[in-house]
């Protein structure tokens, strides 16, 4: 499939505005009311809604820029259609954010045309924070998150009247939604369509509001939800649990809950993408003869071989012992960093020992070696791409 920007003619750095008036477009060209039911329409029509769904969203266009489709194909973060959209989904679309009021036919400029009924509120999405640990990142893990939600009321049933009664038909807008004002000017009489403004579009009223909601149909709870994290996660990734947040009003459709992760820092290590850097100090005796010596990893300790006469700042490389790729089956590599310790105190017996090596070590050279005296963060740097 071809590109989400191509697809709708935008330039990368397009604003939102701009997506939305370039879909709009497109799709009243495609749409298979226009084109006879055209199977080739019908999937122009899904490809450039699904493309408009990705960017219309700040979290999914960044993922999408980063990573193209395949960071939308499920996890942390994914799309709705990660893995395509089918045409019912493609109209939903559309009739959310250009079917207005009026239906396909005032879209379309078609006079007469069958009228939407007004329909309810969708709930809004809830964002939550779930820490993870790195041990949490290594293998993926199943977390619980407890959230705060608004559910239908139980006295009710999310109808928001008083029990033994019902909610009315709008008797302004017949149940329409919508209702149509007359504007005179210089131009002559314009007529638009617009939200009804006694039932705000339901096309329905409450007339007897239920006591333990006051009509809104819903009440707060809080609520368990199991949130499953797979390996290789950062704390730019979110997921979506679909269909879980709060309800709509009036027995409107759920909302989205949002479970940002937020993966905690590790004093032991630094952290970058699937590598980790861990500094491991050492004595001159370990530099100058090399040792064998033990550094921490995600879920124990390894040992690490400190060669003869390492340089302080020299890197050393255990690999498969970082971080798994998200969505990958590879692991990243632990950097070893190793840091000669200068004493500050010693012993008379030390510092008899350090006088006498002092007086027959050779002297230090000039200039060290290019690699031990190049920037470490350049070095870092190198290692992490390597």
């Amino acid at each position: 499939m071809a590109d989400y920007y191509e697809l709708l003619g935008v330039e990368r750095n397009a604003t939102g505005e701009e997506i939305k008036k370039a879909y709009r477009k497109l799709a009243l060209r495609y749409h298979p009311d226009r084109n006879e039911g055209s199977k080739e329409a019908e999937e122009r029509f899904k490809e450039i809604t699904e493309a408009y769904e990705v960017l219309r969203d700040d979290d999914r266009r960044a993922r999408y820029d980063r990573f193209g489709k395949d960071g939308l194909k499920g996890g942390p973060g994914a799309g709705p259609y990660g893995g395509g959209i089918d045409f019912s989904e493609a109209i939903e679309v559309f009739m959310r954010d250009f079917g207005g009021f009026g239906g396909l036919g005032d879209l379309f400029g078609q006079r007469g045309g069958r009228r939407g009924r007004g329909q309810a509120q969708r709930g809004q999405s809830v964002k939550v924070k779930l820490p993870l640990t790195l041990g949490d990142v290594l293998h993926g893990t199943t977390k619980t998150v407890r959230v705060s939600l608004l559910d239908a009321c139980e006295v009710c049933g999310g109808s928001g009247s008083k029990p033994g009664t019902r909610p009315q038909v709008c008797p302004t807008c017949g149940g329409a939604g919508e209702e149509r004002v007359v504007h005179n000017g210089f131009m002559g009489q314009m007529v638009s369509v617009q939200p009804c403004r006694r039932c705000r579009g339901e096309g329905r009223i409450i007339e007897s509001p239920c006591d333990t909601c006051h009509g809104d149909g819903r009440q707060r709870i809080q609520r368990e939800l199991e949130v499953e994290v797979p390996p290789g996660v950062t704390s730019e990734n979110y997921i979506t649990l679909r269909g879980q947040g709060n309800v709509g009003p009036r027995g409107g459709p759920k909302g989205d809950v949002i479970v940002l992760l937020d993966v905690e820092d590790d004093e032991r290590f630094v952290r970058e993408g699937t590598t980790l850097l861990h500094e491991r100090p050492v004595t001159f005796a370990q530099a100058a003869l090399g040792d064998e010596v033990e550094v921490p990893t995600i879920e124990g300790s390894a040992k690490v071989t400190i060669p003869p006469g390492v340089q302080s700042g020299t890197l050393l490389r255990l690999r498969g012992q970082g971080l798994p790729e998200l969505q990958g089956t590879t692991r990243g590599d632990l950097l070893v960093r190793v840091l000669v310790y200068t004493p500050r105190k010693l012993n008379s017996e030390q510092e008899e020992l350090l006088r006498q090596l002092r007086d027959i070590e050779d002297t230090a050279p000039e200039k060290v070696d290019t690699e031990a005296n190049r920037s470490f963060w350049s070095r870092v740097k190198e290692a992490f791409t390597a």
